[in-house]
């Protein structure tokens, strides 16, 4: 198979501030006492990431808060830039990361539609051929000409999404966006999303729900502290953190055998 989404080397760092100092008597009284000097500190999210995700394929990311999943798929969308290493993305990417965030509050739902399709490269005559399809997967059409500052995050989620998968990409980026938003559309979601995975789209998946990964993903990586311990089949990937929370815990937990066969991509119709 043909990786379409590669990370070799992949780190990225952030600098913690303390004692930051936005006024000028605040900056004069540091230089006489050091306890009120800024410190800065440097925390590595990403470190020395090397994977890979086929066409076609399911992949997962999990871990811990604060393991690096988001700051992953954030890089591999573009949003952050790495601070070291390379990225290298084939094909159309639909970042479903934080859906609505890039709407324009002022703009009508329609128009935030026309905005953000062009974004993913669709040209006004492509918007319009699709404009009806997003509309009615959102079910917002009597609220599709009001300005989305008066939608709520709810209402923002159905028309992102929608947006999402409308413009028909050839990777989704997804992290935890499912979590939200009421059961019925949820579960709408779901179910267009295995019909995409089965149409052959690739899934690139950072969550929580550990059994929605075992039984959806074909392989996954497990993050610790920004670091990609394991890559492997997604059950044993699963397998592998819950032993790490378990010991954690102080719980002993005995081996479990080897996972057999991933169960069918239908489970993307039921609720993760």
């Amino acid at each position: 198979m043909t990786p379409v989404i590669e990370c070799q080397n992949l780190n990225k760092s952030f600098v913690l501030r303390s004692n930051r100092q936005s006024l000028l008597k605040d900056r004069v009284l540091s230089m006489i006492r050091p306890q009120l000097r800024e410190e800065r500190q440097t925390f590595w999210a990403l470190k020395d990431v090397d994977f890979h995700v086929e066409q076609g394929e399911t992949f997962g990311i999990i871990g811990p808060n604060g393991a690096g999943k988001t700051t992953l798929l954030r890089i591999i969308a573009g949003v952050f830039e790495p601070t070291s290493g390379s990225v290298r993305v084939v094909g159309r990417l639909a970042p479903l990361l934080a859906l609505g965030v890039g709407f324009h509050p002022e703009l009508t739902g329609r128009e935030n539609i026309y905005l953000n399709a062009a974004l993913f490269g669709f040209t006004t005559r492509e918007i319009r051929a699709v404009e009806g399809a997003i509309v009615e997967f959102s079910e917002l059409e009597r609220f599709i000409d009001l300005p989305t500052k008066n939608y709520s995050s709810g209402m923002q989620l159905r028309l992102g999404m929608s947006i999402a998968l409308e413009v028909k990409p050839d990777i989704f980026l997804v992290d935890e966006v499912l979590a939200v938003g009421d059961e019925h559309f949820r579960i709408k979601c779901l179910q267009r999303l295995a019909e995409e995975r089965r149409s052959g789209r690739t899934f690139l998946v950072a969550s929580h729900n550990l059994q929605f990964i075992e039984e959806t993903c074909d392989r996954a990586a497990l993050f610790i502290e920004g670091q990609a311990v394991f890559v492997g089949r997604g059950p044993n990937a699963v397998r592998r953190y819950r032993r790490r929370l378990a010991k954690m815990a102080g719980v002993l937990v005995p081996d479990l055998p080897q996972v057999g066969a991933l169960r069918s991509p239908a489970s993307w119709t039921g609720v993760p």
